[in-house]
């Protein structure tokens, strides 16, 4: 097994592409299922995510092409076509590594009239249960039976008749999965509460691109107007908010000046407004975002929300931050109830930080030391590198693959703007 190691105490400086968006690329890529036609998706991360849901769509006999990008490139293009659907079952030793397989499923059942898709896995952030995926896609026409750790979704009478729901509490992905279903469905679909965050502004743009008819975008409610059929369309994946504000967090604990060439001010609008409170430099324009750390950190209160809220996916990186700001920060984590998990690694680099429940509090430290540390899931993982930025001595950080999954060439990127980072075998 890889392991990063991290020597700190360089201060980050020059400019990092940013890739497009994995939340939004892996729920673009299955609207290849709603269409004959092909999809082209162009800016998509080399992630091992990806790769795991292009070899998902090829179980369904949906074929792929990669074109124009050369392997040292950031991004590719790739063509999926689903001319004709061969298989409507994805199976456990594909799913269980990947929590987003389970976006197949509303498309496939409105495409092919049924899908039979493993519980999925995914971080072990907390309990994150599919229920309002059913749900909501029983209210637009789909029976569905739980066996033997698969969920099969039927629809009656071969298609979906499309209905209302509203959700109890915002969910993200059984949205984004209700939107791809209702969009072949019959009739006219509505979705209260919603989620809003840009990843599904995408998806929703992608669909009207597709030849969908939707009220609504970017609100909580939305209408959708069931079509016969959608037709393929060529479209660039949204840049990464969580990613740009990870580099615009790695930026500001060395006490850099980095531009997020590609970022969108807009949609990270919550993370910087966090970064200027702790006292970091942000400065959002039409091509990317620029943060700058010249003067000291400060301790602040966060708190996790759906968007437009502070998203989830940034905490750790932000808690890493704090650490080494002036006085005590609290962050209340309101998502997940078990996304704390990075604490004691950071602890390990001298990291003061005291949990209780959903609460952290973090005391600023003088300065962190490097430490052998271990991610534990995908954000946390980026934490323990963003400290190591700052530590003194070499941290290493092992179990990649949580990386791996959604950040493109981490330390490419970062020795781009002068980190003393590599990637080495594992002893």
């Amino acid at each position: 097994m890889d392991k990063i190691l991290v020597r700190g105490g360089k201060t980050l400086s020059g400019t990092i592409p940013i890739s497009g968006a994995k939340n939004a690329a892996l729920t673009l890529i299955p609207c290849a299922l709603l269409t004959e036609e092909p999809l082209t998706l162009r800016n998509l991360p080399r992630l091992a995510d990806i790769d795991g849901f292009q070899h998902l769509m090829t179980q369904f006999g949906v074929s792929t092409g990669i074109q124009g990008k050369r392997p040292e490139d950031f991004g590719r293009v790739i063509t999926f076509e689903a001319t004709r659907l061969t298989g409507t079952v994805a199976p456990y030793d594909l799913v269980r590594k990947m929590r987003a397989s389970i976006l197949v499923l509303g498309p496939m059942v409105a495409r092919a009239g049924e899908a039979t898709v493993s519980l999925p896995g995914g971080c072990a952030i907390g309990n994150r249960p599919i229920d309002l995926h059913l749900k909501s896609l029983e209210a637009l026409g789909a029976e569905i039976e739980l066996a033997q750790g698969y969920v099969k979704a039927v629809a009656k009478g071969g298609r979906l008749s499309g209905g209302d729901y509203a959700f109890p509490v915002v969910s993200v992905g059984a949205t984004e999965n209700a939107v791809m279903a209702a969009s072949l469905a019959k009739g006219t679909s509505r979705l209260s509460n919603a989620a809003r965050e840009p990843e599904i502004v995408d998806l929703c743009n992608l669909l009207v691109a597709m030849g969908a008819e939707i009220e609504g975008i970017g609100t909580s409610e939305l209408i959708i107007h069931g079509q016969e059929r959608l037709n393929g369309a060529t479209y660039k994946v949204m840049p990464d908010r969580i990613e740009a504000g990870s580099y615009a967090c790695a930026a500001a604990i060395t006490g850099g000046n980095v531009r997020l060439e590609g970022a969108d001010g807009t949609d990270m609008a919550s993370t910087l407004h966090a970064l200027r409170n702790i006292g970091v430099v942000c400065e959002a324009d039409k091509k990317g975002v620029t943060i700058s750390a010249n003067g000291p950190l400060r301790g602040v209160n966060l708190s996790t929300a759906p968007y437009p809220g502070l998203a989830t996916d940034m905490q750790a990186q932000l808690m890493a931050l704090l650490t080494m700001a002036e006085g005590a920060s609290v962050l209340q984590e309101t998502i997940f109830e078990n996304r704390y998990m990075h604490v004691p690694e950071l602890i390990r680099m001298g990291a003061d930080i005291d949990t209780q429940g959903r609460t952290a509090i973090v005391k600023g430290v003088k300065s962190l030391t490097g430490a052998e540390v271990m991610a534990t899931d995908l954000r946390a993982s980026m934490s323990l590198v963003i400290a190591g930025l700052a530590a003194k001595g070499e941290t290493q950080v092992r179990r990649l693959y949580h990386l791996d999954r959604g950040y493109e060439r981490l330390e490419e990127k970062l020795q781009l703007v002068g980190a003393d980072i590599e990637r080495v075998g594992d002893d």
